[in-house]
């Protein structure tokens, strides 16, 4: 990991590297540092980028402007490398979207569905439960009534 020069750190001798950014040059030239242009080794790699570095509108094809490199090599051939474009909107990727969106609705009327079959087995195990309260309350009282008949004619 480069390690980055926080602003105001005390510098000195001891430190091995400096990341440093130049802001604004001056009028001489800096030997190895100002001297001299390099290229970038890696060009953007993202669709949205490269379409903001090259002006692109939404219907352009981004693939046909990646910036490659060419490889040369003692023997062989010349070859050509490019980066894989990330976030490249594709028909693939829009058939998972679309399969995603389905199976998301899907799951959720399926879910609507168990839960309406589940509030009506909740209401007739209720009314089942309270039918048997009933029942057994009649019961109750109907004996009640039988023993106090009973014990009234004796």
């Amino acid at each position: 990991r480069k390690r980055k020069s926080v602003r105001g750190c005390i510098t000195d001798a001891a430190l091995s590297v400096l990341a440093l950014v130049i802001i604004k040059k001056g009028d001489g030239e800096i030997a190895g540092l100002t001297d001299t242009t390099r290229p970038r080794r890696l060009g953007v790699k993202r669709a949205t980028k490269i379409r903001k570095l090259f002006n692109l509108t939404k219907e352009d094809d981004v693939r046909s402007y990646v910036i490659k490199r060419k490889i040369t090599r003692e023997g062989k051939s010349d070859r050509v490398k490019a980066p894989c474009i990330q976030r490249l909107v594709t028909p693939q990727r829009l058939q998972r979207k679309r399969h995603m969106v389905s199976a998301k609705r899907q799951r959720s009327v399926r879910n609507a569905d168990l839960l309406d079959t589940y509030k009506l087995m909740l209401a007739k195990l209720a009314k089942e439960k309270a039918e048997a309260k009933a029942a057994a309350h009649e019961r109750r009282r109907t004996s009640s009534l039988r023993a106090s008949r009973s014990s009234e004619s004796k």
